[in-house]
C-alpha cells in the first residue's frame, strides 16, 4: 500500500485540532468527529482512540504520533478509518485514573473486587433511609448493580452531599419521569459538582456515568468517599487534634500535614498513650498482623463497650483480623474491612477505615479555648479548582503545598501548553541541605512563568510564595484560574483575541435584555446579583425551560438570597457549568468568583450553539 501523503495527514489531523494547540485530547477529538461524521461516537470511544495512539503518555496525540500511529494502521489493515485503526490497535495503552487500571486497545478494565464491596457497603451505610434511593438500596455487591444504580446520576450526587454536605441543592435533581435527557442533567451535575469539592474528573464524561464504565465509576466513588472522610480530620471539625503536637511544633506544623499523615500521627499517639511499643509508618504492611488496629482501638473505646485485647493472643491472621473487625463494630466502625483486607495489606481500605474510626472516636482529650486557624471560601475554592485539574501532589494546605512551587508550575503548564521549560525546573525529592534554596528556585521560576504572560506580579518574588504570603500567593493563583476559565472560553469562540471581563459582561447583557428584558449595569458588582436571579435566568436561556421558577425565591432578604444563590450554582452545574463559587460569594458580590460562574455559563452558551 502507498505511503500516505503528508501534507493529507495534516489537512487531516488540523481538522480534529480544533483550537490549534499542535495536539488533540479525547474532548476536542469527540466535538469535531461528531462535528464532522455522521456516525457518533461517545467520549469514551474517543478516550480509547486517543490512548491506543498516544506514544509519549501525555494524553493527547501529537502530529508526528498520529502519523506514526495511522500509517502504521492502514498498512496492516488496509483502512482509512480512524475509529476503526484505534480500536483494531494491538499497542495496549495502560492508564491510570484514580488509581484504577485500564487498557486501551483491546480494552480490557479491570478494578479491586474487594474495594468495590467496600464502597457498596458504605453506600448502603451511609444513604440508607433515603426516599429518592428506595427502589436502589441496599445494593447487592455482587456482580454490577453498583454501577447500574449509578445510571441516573441521583445516588452519586447524594453521596457527593453525604461527603460534602450542600454541594448540591437536590431541588434541581431530576427524580421522576426520567427520560435520557435528564438523566445526562443529573450527570452533568455530578461530574461539576465533584470538580467542585476537589475531584479529578478529567477524564470522566456523563455518558460514561450513564453507561456504568465500572473502573471510571470506582475511581470517581473513591475519590468522593476520601474526600469527604478527609474533610472531616481537621481543627474546625476536631480540635481536639491539637493533641497531637510534638514537642516544639505550633498549630501551623499540624496543619501543613497530608490528612494520610496526620491519621499515622493519630494511630502512634494512642500506642504510644497505652504504653505499647509499636508505631506504624504505613497503611498496609504495618497493619497486617492486626496488632496496632487491637491496641488502637481497645485505647479509644469507650468504658463498658465490651472491646477487648484478646486478638493479641490469637496466632492465626486471619482469625485476629476476624477478632480486630468485631470489635471494631461494637464501635460501629467495621465499613470498610474484611479480614483479607488487613492481612493484605490494602492500603486504600485501612486508610478509609483509620479515617472513618478517627472521625467517629478520635479518643483525644477535647482541648478548651483553642484558637481554630480555618481556611478561608476563597481558599478552599482554588484549592478545589488545583484539585480537580489532577495536580499532584494533591493540595491539601493551600500555602504549604504550594510552597516549593511544583503544582504552580504545574498550572502554568497545563494553561499554557509549552511555556514550561522543564529543565528549569527542581522536581522532588529535595535534599535536606539545599532544598531550600531549590524549592525557592522553582518559586522564582514560576513567577517569570507569570510574568512571560503578563500577570500582574509587581512585588512579587519566589521568596514570598516559598514563606506562605497569604495575599502574594492568592493573587498568583486567582490569575492561573482567571486564565484557564478564559483560556476555555477562547477555545470554544475560535477567536485569536484575548477574551475579556468586558465581553463577558457584554454577552450577559445581551442574553438578559433580549431574554428577559433587563441587563447588569455595573458590571459583577451589580446589586442586583445578590439575589442570583441574573444567573437563573441565563441558565434557563442557555437551556430554556431548564428552571422551575417556582423554586425561586423573590423576597429581598439574605435568606432568600442564600436559597436562590445555592439553586444558582446546581443549576448552572446541571447544564454543564463547572462553577467553583460559593453561595455566600454571590450574595457578598464577590466580583472574582462571579467571573467565574458568567465565563463557565458563557462556555456553556458558546457550546450548546457552536
Amino acid at each position: 500500500m502507498a505511503s500516505l501523503d503528508r501534507a493529507e495527514l495534516q489537512q487531516q489531523f488540523q481538522k480534529y485540532d480544533r483550537n490549534r494547540d499542535g495536539k488533540i485530547d479525547w474532548q476536542e477529538l469527540l466535538q469535531a468527529y461528531n462535528a464532522v461524521e455522521e456516525k457518533k461516537i461517545t467520549g469514551a470511544e474517543a478516550r480509547d482512540i486517543i490512548a491506543a495512539f498516544d506514544k509519549n503518555k501525555d494524553g493527547t496525540i501529537g502530529f508526528d504520533e498520529f502519523v506514526e500511529a495511522l500509517t502504521q494502521h492502514k498498512q496492516a489493515q488496509g483502512s482509512s478509518d480512524f475509529i476503526g485503526a484505534a480500536k483494531k490497535s494491538k499497542d495496549a495503552t495502560v492508564n491510570k485514573i484514580s488509581g484504577y487500571s485500564t487498557t486501551a486497545g483491546d480494552v480490557q478494565h479491570s478494578y479491586s473486587e474487594e474495594e468495590k464491596i467496600a464502597f457498596v457497603d458504605w453506600i448502603n451505610e451511609c444513604l440508607e433511609g433515603d426516599a429518592d434511593l428506595k427502589a436502589k438500596l441496599p445494593i447487592s455487591a455482587a456482580g454490577e448493580d453498583l454501577f447500574k444504580a449509578c445510571h441516573d446520576g441521583i445516588l452519586l450526587c447524594k453521596l457527593i452531599n453525604y461527603s460534602v454536605p450542600e454541594t448540591i441543592d437536590e431541588r434541581v435533581l431530576n427524580k421522576t419521569n426520567l427520560s435520557h435527557f435528564k438523566i445526562m442533567e443529573n450527570q452533568n451535575l455530578c461530574i461539576n459538582s465533584a470538580k467542585s469539592v476537589g475531584c479529578n474528573v478529567v477524564n470522566i464524561g456523563p455518558h460514561d456515568l450513564v453507561e456504568g464504565r465500572p473502573y471510571l465509576l470506582m475511581g470517581l466513588i473513591w475519590q468522593i468517599i476520601k474526600i469527604g472522610l478527609f474533610s472531616r480530620v481537621n481543627l474546625t471539625s476536631h480540635p481536639e487534634l491539637y493533641r497531637l503536637l510534638e514537642s516544639g511544633e505550633e498549630i501551623s506544623d499540624l496543619l501543613k500535614l497530608p490528612t494520610e499523615q496526620v491519621l499515622l500521627r493519630w494511630v502512634n499517639y494512642h500506642l504510644q498513650q497505652a504504653n505499647h511499643p509499636r508505631r506504624i509508618h504505613n497503611f498496609g504492611n504495618d497493619i497486617k498482623d492486626s496488632e496496632a488496629y487491637t491496641v488502637l482501638l481497645k485505647q479509644i473505646a469507650p468504658k463498658g463497650s465490651g472491646v477487648d485485647l484478646r486478638a493479641l493472643n490469637e496466632p492465626n491472621l486471619d482469625k485476629r483480623a476476624n477478632i480486630v473487625l468485631g470489635n471494631a463494630e461494637k464501635l460501629k466502625c467495621k465499613v470498610f474491612l474484611k479480614p483479607k483486607d488487613i492481612v493484605t495489606g490494602n492500603t486504600k481500605l485501612n486508610m478509609a477505615f483509620i479515617a472513618n474510626l478517627f472521625n467517629a472516636h478520635s479518643g483525644l482529650e477535647v482541648v478548651e479555648n483553642l484558637e481554630i486557624l480555618e481556611e478561608s471560601r476563597e481558599e478552599k475554592s482554588f484549592r478545589n479548582w488545583m484539585n480537580s485539574l489532577g495536580v499532584d501532589p494533591f493540595v491539601h494546605s493551600f500555602y504549604d503545598d504550594l510552597r516549593d512551587g511544583i503544582v504552580l508550575i504545574q498550572l502554568f503548564d497545563k494553561i499554557y501548553p509549552g511555556l514550561v521549560d522543564h529543565k528549569k525546573v527542581n522536581y522532588p525529592p529535595f535534599k535536606a541541605q539545599g532544598g531550600e534554596m531549590k524549592k525557592i528556585e522553582n518559586c522564582n521560576y514560576a513567577v517569570q512563568l507569570a510574568k512571560a504572560v503578563k500577570y500582574s506580579v509587581v512585588g512579587i518574588d519566589g521568596k514570598n510564595i516559598y514563606d506562605k504570603n497569604k495575599n502574594l500567593t492568592l493573587s498568583v493563583v486567582w490569575q492561573l484560574m482567571r486564565a484557564y476559565t478564559l483560556s476555555i472560553l477562547q477555545q470554544l469562540s475560535g477567536s485569536n483575541k484575548a477574551i475579556s471581563d468586558a465581553d463577558i459582561i457584554n454577552w450577559a447583557n445581551n442574553k438578559l435584555q433580549s431574554g428577559k428584558g433587563y441587563q447588569l449595569d455595573q458590571g459583577f458588582k451589580d446589586p442586583k446579583l445578590k439575589s442570583a436571579i441574573p444567573i437563573i435566568d441565563l441558565c434557563d436561556l442557555i437551556r430554556p425551560k431548564s428552571v422551575d421558577y417556582e423554586l425561586v425565591y423573590q423576597d429581598q432578604d439574605d435568606e432568600s438570597y442564600l436559597q436562590n444563590a445555592k439553586l444558582a450554582i446546581s443549576l448552572s452545574r446541571r447544564i454543564g457549568a463547572v462553577v467553583f463559587a460559593l453561595p455566600e460569594d454571590i450574595v457578598e458580590l464577590k466580583a472574582k468568583m462571579l467571573l467565574t460562574i458568567f465565563a463557565s455559563l458563557m462556555a456553556v452558551d458558546l457550546g450548546v450553539h457552536k
